[in-house]
């Protein structure tokens, strides 16, 4: 990344599904396609179509051993979503924010493997992943927010930054609510003039979320939002550079 924001890659030669085409699904199927590869111009493609990447593994009597998972790209029919006026911090939360200190982009790369740690329920984030998403961050499109005790890294969270939007793809904790500071840290980070026009997608809502204010909105609504999101100015901690990279 330069003093003049995020660096555009080369754009995917792969053919992904139009907002216009993902909008007019029906169902409830949120796997929408398959295939293509994870180079920074095809997740950027993707996320500004309204698509995410998560590995889908092969079907057992069609996968050959040692063989590395297809992506996924996923476009949920219902979206988990966070409004910065609709967080909810509770009292206890309140009082744990002063237990930590947020710092943006120090530990990137820490924070993903984290979020990969494989002994995690539903681990995902392989090391494809990682590479992936580590390029997007020295090319200045993917953050981490990271909460931090006495020194040391005890929870964050990662995820793509695009005008108003902030997709994020992971969060983890080592202590108790650090992981919700980061996300308390993340909203109070990007708070500006623009705070209305802006939104963080968290892909899929779970009563974790919830309890935090995330909601779920139709497919075909958070489509025909993305434009005006993607056109809304970058937060400034976002556009300043990436430290760490």
């Amino acid at each position: 990344m330069d003093e003049r924001g995020p660096i555009e890659p080369p754009p995917t030669p792969w053919e992904l599904p139009s907002r216009e085409h993902l909008g007019d699904l029906g169902g409830d199927h949120d796997l929408v396609a398959m295939g293509a590869d994870l180079a920074p111009g095809t997740l950027l493609a993707a996320y500004r179509r309204g698509l995410f990447p998560m590995p889908e593994q092969a079907r057992p009597r069609l996968r050959v051993r040692g063989a590395a998972p297809t992506v996924g790209w996923w476009c949920p029919a219902q979206r988990g979503v966070l409004r910065l006026d609709g967080l909810k911090v509770s009292r206890s939360l309140r009082r744990s924010t002063r237990d930590f200190e947020v710092r943006v982009n120090t530990a990137f790369d820490e924070v993903v493997a984290a979020c990969g740690d494989p002994t995690r329920t539903g681990a995902w984030i392989d090391s494809g992943i990682q590479k992936a998403y580590g390029d997007l961050h020295r090319l200045g499109w993917a953050h981490s927010v990271e909460a931090w005790q006495e020194g040391v890294l005890a929870g964050g969270l990662y995820g793509v930054a695009i005008g108003g939007l902030f997709a994020g793809e992971s969060m983890f904790h080592r202590v108790r609510d650090a992981s919700k500071v980061a996300l308390v840290g993340l909203v109070d980070l990007i708070t500006d003039v623009h705070a209305a026009d802006r939104l963080i997608d968290v892909q899929w809502s779970t009563p974790h979320l919830d309890s935090l204010g995330v909601e779920e909105i139709p497919r075909s609504d958070y489509l025909a939002r993305l434009p005006a999101l993607l056109d809304v100015p970058l937060p400034e901690v976002f556009a300043a550079g990436t430290a760490g990279a």
